[in-house]
């Protein structure tokens, strides 16, 4: 699961993230100690702390001193914050530049998308710019 391209520490948060988001780990449920996830990847305790203390900083984990870690309540929702930000800082944002970079129009770009949404994403992406003439391969 850990790869190189992010640190491990940013990697082990990430992970958690994802379990708090998928319901793996609920709010107000105990996550495995930093002890345990260094255990699982084979990685220095203090760089599984690091992963764990992002996300004490940002709210949504929490110390029970001698208990452990728990899922913060409104974890979810400052999960999803957090990611839509990225989410925009990430992919629209530089998808908007292409776009414009391409002289495509507002409504060009969200045809495609429309198109993504409603069907089999790139494949239908493409699709939808075939019919509308464009004759170019992606």
């Amino acid at each position: 699961m850990l790869t190189g391209d992010k640190p491990i520490f940013q990697q082990i948060a990430d992970h958690i993230s994802g379990e708090i988001l998928a319901g793996t780990y609920a709010e107000e449920s105990q996550v495995p100690s930093t002890n345990e996830f260094a255990l699982f990847y084979r990685i220095n305790p203090a760089t599984a702390g690091k992963g764990v203390n992002l996300l004490v900083d940002q709210g949504v984990l929490y110390k029970k001193r001698g208990i452990g870690m728990f899922v913060a309540t409104g974890a979810q929702d400052i999960l999803r914050t957090h990611r839509r930000r990225d989410f925009i800082a990430g992919y629209i944002t530089p998808l908007i530049d292409e776009a414009r970079t391409l002289g495509l129009s507002q409504d060009e770009v969200l045809s495609a998308l429309r198109a993504g949404f409603n069907t089999d994403g790139v494949g239908g992406v493409k699709a939808q710019l075939d019919s509308e003439g464009s004759g170019e391969q992606a």
